[in-house]
């Protein structure tokens, strides 16, 4: 049983930074891709990163974060990471993380783990 744990969501101004963390139990972290999630109120749940550590490190982005949001993973402490800086209101949500095997996707649906979630608050 997989089972994934986000922590360091909270309240933050505008243009501040906040790092999620999601701590990932069992003994093969290292053969899953890592995906990081956000639901706002009265949205669907979107991507907002992912990181593949198979063959090589590979990270992607949505639009909306990149260049601002950072993906990373230790892989000796079962966990992945998301640095978020340059924060705006439109960043509010609930931020999930989830796991998957063989390839990585951009699709809800396609990960099999999901964190509880933790949320995250942008004031203006």
């Amino acid at each position: 049983q997989v089972q994934l744990v986000e922590s360091g969501g909270g309240l933050v101004q505008a243009g501040g930074s906040l790092r999620l963390s999601c701590v990932v139990s069992g003994r093969t972290f290292g053969s899953y891709i890592m995906g990081w999630f956000r639901r706002a109120p009265g949205k669907e749940r979107e991507f907002v990163a992912a990181v593949n550590w198979i063959g090589g490190i590979v990270t992607s982005y949505a639009d909306s974060v990149k260049g601002r949001f950072t993906i990373s993973r230790d892989n000796a402490k079962n966990t992945v990471y998301l640095q978020m800086n340059s924060l705006t209101p439109e960043d509010t949500a609930v931020y999930y993380c989830a796991a998957r095997r063989n390839a990585a996707s951009r699709q809800p649906g396609d990960y099999d783990y999901w964190g509880q979630g933790t949320q995250v608050t942008v004031s203006s």
